[in-house]
């Protein structure tokens, strides 16, 4: 798929689920805060429960840029840990290496975080890690390899070029943006977490299954 297509695609998808998934999204939704289609403006009849639930559960997995079975693993992992199952889910999936690249201001999107770590552009404690999923625990620090500081996008991304389209950089990570390096101090919790989602809806989703 295209650089094109693919942007075409996540604003489709902003619009369906009524939340910005990339910066150029944002744009788009300030434009026609409506979902896509020739019925996109028009008023619908009530959504059901089980429609609520879904789109919650789509607007979590998007936002994450995850697939259905990982998505279904966290709150299996998450319903086996103490405290709340919905604020487990999303302290879970703020601690995978893609999520804090993007949070780090390193990434402009999840996306753009995703392929950094699968191309190999990204460090935990010295150690090159190329999973997104890859977990990150308190007190490891991300930094991009020497070898990748002076390519264009980490050139940006040093000189603070995301940090208008980008939410503050939460309080559980630590982070030298010019250095290209961030520790997470903390777990994440779900208050300071800037996801866009009801996730007690999400666990009723699949609690339901």
């Amino acid at each position: 798929m295209s650089t094109k297509s693919r942007t075409r695609s996540k604003t489709r998808l902003s619009r369906s689920l009524g939340i910005a998934l990339t910066p150029k999204a944002a744009k788009y939704l300030e434009k026609r805060p409506y979902a896509p289609g020739e019925h996109g403006r028009t008023k619908r009849k009530a959504d059901s429960d089980y429609a609520v639930r879904l789109r919650e559960k789509q607007r979590l997995r998007a936002q994450y840029n995850i697939r259905e079975a990982q998505l279904k693993r966290i709150y299996q992992e998450a319903r086996r840990t103490e405290g709340q199952t919905g604020e487990n889910m999303v302290e879970l999936l703020e601690m995978r290496l893609d999520a804090l690249v993007v949070r780090a201001g390193f990434a402009r999107t999840s996306a753009q975080a995703r392929q950094m770590v699968v191309h190999r552009h990204i460090l935990v404690d010295g150690q090159l890690v190329d999973r997104p999923s890859f977990r990150v625990k308190v007190g490891q620090q991300i930094h991009v390899k020497q070898r990748s500081e002076g390519m264009e996008p980490f050139q940006v991304a040093a000189a603070g070029g995301h940090q208008e389209v980008l939410p503050k950089v939460p309080a559980y990570l630590e982070v030298e943006i010019d250095k290209l390096q961030a520790r997470l101090t903390r777990r994440p919790k779900r208050a300071e977490v800037p996801v866009t989602c009801e996730v007690q809806l999400v666990v009723e989703y699949y609690a339901a299954r």
